[in-house]
């Protein structure tokens, strides 16, 4: 699993594309009666964004006269808004027209609006528009430009676009957000196994989106980004965990839990961190910013990783005194025990064999579905 940025700030088949979206409800246009819906608006799909580096050709070389294709799948459902972000630019962007769901999208009436370089962006209300709980999402969004580099997220594990191309890369879109969760909603602040590495891309078996489908009418972020650090930032991997917390976690809307996963990335990356009390006051820092916000916070023990190649004993006595004091209960205020899930009982430093995607560190859809089922409702609430 493999962020130095501003602290504030595959190819699938045809065939294969048409079998996930014929079992996914589609957002549709509201009848008459539509309208805008309640007006408490949660986020329902987000994700996290980094700076392009040189190997991000289309995000660091930006877009004149693009067209953005996103296919979101929701968690819950309602009337519905946009959110846009440029964390990492260095001047404003001019976005639209930009369509939902093939109905047009303005921003305080308008078709178009400038995001300027280092804020956000929200869009009105989508006239007509109410997503299904787990609908999937067709955002267009029409970039006339030139924007210079794009804050983007690199890969969301799913298939997007760019005038026709494909990408499992968002530019600019930052959220959808929705008034009709009437569940727990949830921002996942987390790593690459938050992000979905070890799941096919467009089958929304990531852990996230196992965990929205045992809650029904819940919303949950995922803003896990591969190889992304509690602690320290990286030019590729984003800014750490603690400096990206305002901008990505409390900046969404609605939000009642933040669930950190988190940690692993600290140890096993060089510089590996090899304190136990550096990652636990790190921790510790989310909690209380968290609580200032009046948020409840979850706290995921750190999986095993015996089988990755930067393993060594040593990260392993790290990572089981760490585990030991998430566990107690005085850091968090509820845990996710990832470490119980995911381990082999008679080889604890290492993976079960069921839920290893092959290379020791990520789980596959099996180890997902176990890291979701590991979440207790009641912690969410």
């Amino acid at each position: 699993m493999t962020g130095r940025g501003p602290a504030r700030r595959g190819v699938l088949t045809a065939a294969g594309l048409a079998a996930v979206a014929a079992t996914a409800p589609q957002a549709h246009a509201a009848g008459p009666k539509g309208g805008a819906g309640p007006s408490r608006w949660t986020t329902s799909w987000a994700t996290a964004q980094t700076a392009p580096t040189a190997t991000d050709t289309v995000a660091s070389a930006g877009l004149t006269d693009g067209t953005c294709t996103t296919h979101v799948r929701l968690s819950a459902g309602g009337a519905v808004r946009l959110r846009y972000g440029h964390a990492f630019g260095t001047v404003p962007v001019l976005i639209g027209p930009v369509t939902a769901g093939g109905l047009p999208v303005t921003f305080g009436g308008q078709q178009q609006a400038w995001i300027a370089a280092g804020a956000s962006l929200t869009s009105d209300p989508v006239a007509g528009l109410r997503a299904a709980e787990g609908a999937r999402l067709t955002v267009e969004t029409r970039l006339p430009g030139p924007t210079g580099p794009l804050s983007f997220h690199r890969n969301t594990h799913a298939s997007h676009s760019v005038d026709g191309e494909r990408t499992t890369s968002v530019f600019l879109l930052t959220g959808v957000e929705v008034t009709g969760a009437h569940g727990p909603v949830v921002a996942v602040l987390g790593d690459s196994i938050t992000e979905g590495v070890g799941t096919p891309d467009d089958a929304d078996l990531r852990w996230p989106d196992q965990l929205a489908g045992r809650l029904p009418g819940s919303a949950v972020a995922n803003l896990g980004i591969s190889g992304n650090r509690l602690l320290l930032d990286d030019a590729r991997f984003g800014p750490g965990g603690q400096a990206r917390f305002d901008r990505d976690v409390l900046s969404l809307p609605g939000l009642r839990t933040v669930l950190v996963h988190l940690g692993v990335n600290d140890l096993q990356q060089p510089p590996s961190q090899t304190d136990p009390a550096h990652v636990l006051a790190g921790y510790r820092q989310l909690v209380l910013r968290a609580r200032n916000a009046g948020l409840r916070t979850v706290g995921a023990t750190i999986a095993p990783f015996g089988g990755w190649t930067r393993w060594t004993p040593e990260l392993e006595a790290v990572r089981q005194r760490i585990n030991a004091a998430v566990r107690t209960g005085r850091v968090f205020d509820a845990v996710a025990d990832f470490d119980a899930a995911l381990r082999d009982p008679d080889r604890p430093s290492l993976l079960l064999p069921a839920y290893d995607s092959g290379d020791g560190l990520h789980p596959n859809p099996s180890g997902h579905a176990a890291l979701a089922a590991a979440v207790d409702r009641r912690h969410l609430l």
